[in-house]
């Protein structure tokens, strides 16, 4: 019992229900205090994040030498491949269901958050798309140049980055988490706002387990690993995802449940878990689209055709890849595509946003657990290709 009241995941499990039940029962006055930590928290949390990812790709890259290149490749054709299959399934079953819903649509009567009362800023180092090009470039680079003292000096910064993880990060995720559901409770969202689109959300929601199901199914056929193996570690990450909506934020508790798992080189965790974080964006990327989809069916009475659809989701797949890992990171990154091919207006666009925040947190679980499927084959290809271990 000790252990389990120790364990991240009753930690983050209490963080959600306290935050629940405070942001019910509190006033303007304690939400002015909760909206404060929450802020400075995920500076905290954001100022971490690109330390994490050079951390972790780059080092990994200089260990896996002259296969670098090779396993980057790989691990962005995996992506973009999920994501795409992800978008295409959404959009079958978009056509499929969406006609025979009944949706409402008018939503009112949230409360507005109170402002920060002491907003301190602590802006990252770089932002998180130019941490991961930095990763990979100083990692070929080293490798390109077999570099010793760089390689050593790495391995060092990776050291230190993981004593930041273990002892500033994680312990400040549950009170992030908390702040997070304290603000949803008090806004109303739980309580008004969820049950307008409930039947999309549910509907949503099956769609990531299924192809979670998938990718994993796919993982342990191609690895001839036992993938229970991996989705078994993965419950503190999942909540963590829905917690804090966020693959960056989520990554440091990724690390750890995937390199509990016996059938995941340590390599391929340290390179593909921290890449993945950023560039596979599956959960998001089916929501999106069957979002899409209800959205245009509730204001303009009728869903796009099907090649504006195939066109939004191959195009939405490149976007996903370079959308940030954080809270709406997908559904902003591909704002020039709800506008510019599916022709939302300002109405379309505001419905679509409020619809995807809804969920959002679901949806980066899907992404984050997901990842752990990626890393599966990007083991199984390692060991395939007789790729060693450094």
């Amino acid at each position: 019992m000790k252990k389990i009241v120790k364990s991240l995941p009753f930690k983050l499990l209490v963080g959600v229900i306290v935050g629940m039940a405070l942001g019910l029962a509190a006033n303007e006055a304690v939400m002015n205090v909760v909206v404060t930590v929450k802020q400075l928290l995920g500076e905290i949390i954001n100022f971490c994040v690109p330390l994490i990812v050079i951390g972790f790709i780059a080092p990994s890259i200089t260990k896996l030498g002259k296969n670098a290149s090779r396993m980057l490749a790989v691990a962005l054709i995996l992506a973009y491949a999920s994501s795409i299959g992800a978008a295409l399934a959404s959009m079958a079953a978009g056509y499929a269901i969406i006609p025979h819903l009944s949706i409402v649509s008018e939503v009112e009567g949230l409360r507005e958050l109170p402002a920060v009362v002491f907003d301190l800023k602590i802006p990252a180092v770089m932002e998180v798309m130019s941490a991961l090009a930095f990763s990979l470039l100083i990692g070929l680079g080293v490798t390109w140049t077999k570099s010793k003292r760089m390689e050593e000096l790495l391995d060092e910064f990776q050291a230190v980055v993981l004593a930041i993880v273990s002892k500033v990060v994680i312990p400040i995720l549950p009170f992030f988490i908390a702040s997070t559901f304290c603000g949803l409770a008090y806004e109303g969202t739980i309580t008004k706002q969820l049950p307008v689109f409930l039947q999309v959300i549910l509907i949503v929601m099956a769609g990531h387990y299924l192809w979670m199901a998938l990718l994993y199914a796919l993982a342990g056929a191609y690895s001839g690993k036992n993938p229970l193996e991996v989705v078994k570690h993965y419950g503190p990450a999942y909540i963590t995802a829905v917690g804090t909506m966020s693959s960056a934020a989520t990554l440091a508790v990724a690390l750890r449940c995937a390199g509990k798992s016996k059938v995941l080189r340590r390599d391929m965790v340290d390179f593909g878990i921290p890449l993945f974080a950023n560039i596979h964006l599956c959960g998001s990327v089916l929501t999106e689209v069957f979002f899409v989809m209800t959205v245009s069916q509730i204001l303009y009475g009728r869903i796009p055709d099907l090649s504006t659809m195939i066109l939004f989701c191959l195009l939405l797949g490149v976007f996903a890849i370079g959308a940030p890992g954080v809270p709406g990171g997908t559904v902003m990154a591909s704002l020039g595509l709800i506008t510019g091919v599916l022709l939302f207006d300002a109405t379309g666009t505001g419905l679509m946003l409020t619809i995807f925040a809804l969920q959002d947190s679901f949806g980066t679980a899907c992404n984050v657990t997901g990842d752990g499927a990626l890393t599966l084959m990007l083991t199984g290809y390692a060991d395939k290709h007789h790729i060693e271990e450094e």
